[in-house]
Formats: C-alpha cells, structure tokens, sequence
C-alpha cells in the first residue's frame, strides 16, 4: 500500500471519527473516491443514502432498529404467506370456503399469494443472471439467513415458490423508449443451469432476490421494475464483501433500506407514466444533449443529423447509474462520485456528456450503424479518464 493511499484512509478515518461528521466534507472526500479498506466505502455510502445519521452515537439503535424492522417484514412477506409446517398451527393446504385458492376474491389471500408470483418470477429471472462473468452472486452467502432456512421451521423460500409455481412471468421485448438492446455487451452469456446448493445454504443472487421481492411488497405503486436488480446488485455486493465482518453479516438488511433510499431518489426514472413530465427520465436525457451542445456543438449537429436520440442510450445510462457499461468494480468507483454529488445524480448527465466527448473523433467519423454500436457497447473503459472530464464539464458549467 503506498504512502499516499494510508494517507488517504488516514483522512477518511479522521472524518468519520468524529462525533458530529461534516457530510459536506466527507462529500469531497467521497467525490474523489472511497478506499474500502476497513469497510470504509460500506460506512460511508451507508451515510450518503441517508441511511446512516451524520451523529455517530445514533449509530447503533438506527442499526439496531432498522435490521429488527427488516426481519419483521421477512416474517410478514416471506414467511407467513408460504407456512408449510404444521407446529405453526398453519397449512396452506388448510383454507377456509372463504379463501380458497379458486375464490375470486380479490382480497383474498390466495389471490394476493397468486399476484406476487408473477411479480416474483419476473424478479427471479433477473436476479439468477446478475453479473454473470462474476461468480460472487451464484456463491452461498456466509450469512444465510435463519429465519427462513431453519430446518426446524421448512419455511417455504422463494427459491421453492419459483419452482413450484406454473405462471410465467411476463417477457419484456422492449424498454420504454422501444430499444430492444437493452443487455449490455459486457455481460457473459447467461447459463440456464445452476449449482444446486445443500439444504440450508443460499446463494447471493437468492438475497437479492429476497429484496427486491419485499420492497415490490411495500411498494405496490411501482413494485418491480426490470433494472431494479441492476440498481441493488452493486449495493447488496458491497456490502456483502464488507472486511467489517459485524456489519457483513446484516448486509442483507443494510442493501435493502440503501436501495430504498436510493430508490426514493431514482423512482421517477423507473415509473413510464412520468416519462414525459419534468421530473421523468426524457427530461434527463434531453438534458444531457443541451450540455453537449453548450459543450460540443459539432458532435450535437452530428447526432442531430444522423438522427441519434438520447434515449437510444442514454435511457439506460441514466435509469441504471451506468451499472450495464462497465465492469462491477468501475460502477461501484463511479457510484462513490454519484452518491457524493450535492445535487444528487446531476453529475450523472455530466459523465454521460463526458463520454459522448471522449469518443467524438469515432463518432465524428462514423455512420449511424457504427455510432450506434459505440454507444450500445461504450469502448473506453477508463472510469477514471470518464469522471476526470465529467469534473472538467462541472467546472466550466454552473448546473
């Protein structure tokens, strides 16, 4: 470890050992890159999604409180909806002329049970192909958890709900802005078959799983949308390789409450009757065109005129935080710029202008089919070069 990178985490550790920590200073700190040394990067995106107070005596009982919260909504959501052992006084095969799983109802419990499956399938398929040049999410977790895996109990687990159910999900073709390629280059083929682990284990894909599942539950005005699991995978990594092994072992609960947070910021992009309005996606995109243009008016009048839209890129850029353009380790390097910037996800339309002036010669010089190409599949993957002239962009441009 060089001098300049103990001095680094020298500074990160003075700032967070202080009583009352300085979140516009830690910001800057965190702009530039977080060492994750001494799980320092899970400490402090757990503090700039809001998850964690700047009071470092409020640590423990928010801790505390949120990770027994999170364990009540896996008894409310995953357990007691899929109870299979008779010591719990309860089987599904067990229902009343009330609610019998024909019943029409739609309060009916077996009709809520019958919905979240579709939902549940949908987020299954995702899930089992996150990263899959990784093997990380396809490994059991260190920290399965009890509560559902308990042999005493045989709890049903989403894992079983999925292969027991014969719904199918719905296919999504198309995204919103009607691009098919929506699956980035970067990612390996997906495998169909996967390594069947013994009783009592689960594998990291299955936890993401599990999240995303419980959130759609508490949040039925958007529930699942495809790409979530873009958006928790790089979090619930994260914190699950955090060297803090007393933090590691929550990081199930810690993902979900960041990615909520996250998500409270992000929703908007994810919702399709938004789109258009102020606060929707294609508001994002066109904005990133207006700074190219201040920027680079010859590349703009190329993309105009070779009738390049933003949303035939920059839709997924944006919506995904970039998490489909480059290796894991280089989106979770950008997300340390992201989650730091002050007026939150604003230096995102900059790193994407910043990577349309990185390639200006290419796309300069190229046809429609060829710049498509280069914009679908990004050839530079220097985060560093991207976030080095995005900083440039911000210094030139008040936002």
């Amino acid at each position: 470890m060089s001098r300049l990178h103990r001095s680094r985490i020298a500074e990160f550790e003075d700032i967070l050992n202080e009583p009352n920590i300085v979140l516009q200073k830690l910001r800057k700190f965190c702009f530039n890159g977080i060492p994750f040394e001494g799980g320092l990067r899970c400490l402090c995106w757990k503090i700039l999604l809001n998850y964690l107070p700047v009071e470092r005596c409020a640590w423990n009982s928010q801790l505390k409180k949120q990770r027994e919260l999170y364990a009540q909504f896996l008894k409310e959501m995953i357990i007691q909806p899929g109870i299979t052992k008779a010591e719990l006084g309860v089987f599904r095969e067990d229902v009343t002329l009330e609610d019998h799983p024909l019943n029409p109802n739609p309060n009916s419990q077996w009709n809520t049970y019958f919905k979240d499956n579709e939902v549940l399938l949908q987020i299954d398929k995702d899930v089992r192909r996150l990263y899959p040049d990784m093997a990380f999410f396809q490994r059991p977790t260190e920290y399965p958890c009890l509560l559902i895996l308990d042999p005493q109990n045989e709890f049903e687990t989403l894992r079983k709900r999925v292969e027991q159910t014969t719904l199918k999900s719905q296919t999504v073709a198309r995204n919103r802005s009607g691009v098919t390629n929506v699956s980035s280059p970067l990612k390996a083929p997906v495998l169909n078959e996967h390594e069947v682990l013994p009783d009592g284990s689960e594998a990291h894909w299955e936890v993401v799983e599990r999240i995303l599942f419980i959130y759609a539950k508490l949040n039925p005005g958007i529930a699942y949308v495809q790409g979530m699991n873009e958006i928790v995978g790089p979090l619930y990594y994260t914190f699950a390789t955090d060297p803090n092994s007393e933090w590691k072992k929550h990081a199930e609960a810690d993902t979900f409450f960041c990615f909520t947070n996250l998500m409270s910021e992000i929703r908007d992009n994810f919702i399709k009757s938004l789109d258009d309005s102020q606060c929707g996606i294609t508001c994002k995109m066109e904005k990133v065109y207006v700074i190219l243009k201040e920027k680079d008016g010859e590349l703009y009048l190329k993309l105009q005129e070779q009738n390049i839209k933003p949303q035939f890129f920059a839709f997924r850029w944006l919506t995904l935080l970039l998490s489909q353009e480059f290796l894991l380790p280089d989106v979770i390097r950008i997300w340390d710029s992201l989650f730091a910037d002050d007026n939150r996800f604003d230096f995102l339309l900059l790193v994407c202008c910043a990577m349309l002036t990185l390639i200006r010669d290419q796309l300069l010089e190229g046809d429609f089919t060829v710049n498509m190409r280069h914009l679908q599949d990004y050839p530079i993957s220097d985060v560093h070069l991207i976030l080095k002239t995005a900083k440039d962009l911000q210094g030139s441009k008040q936002m």
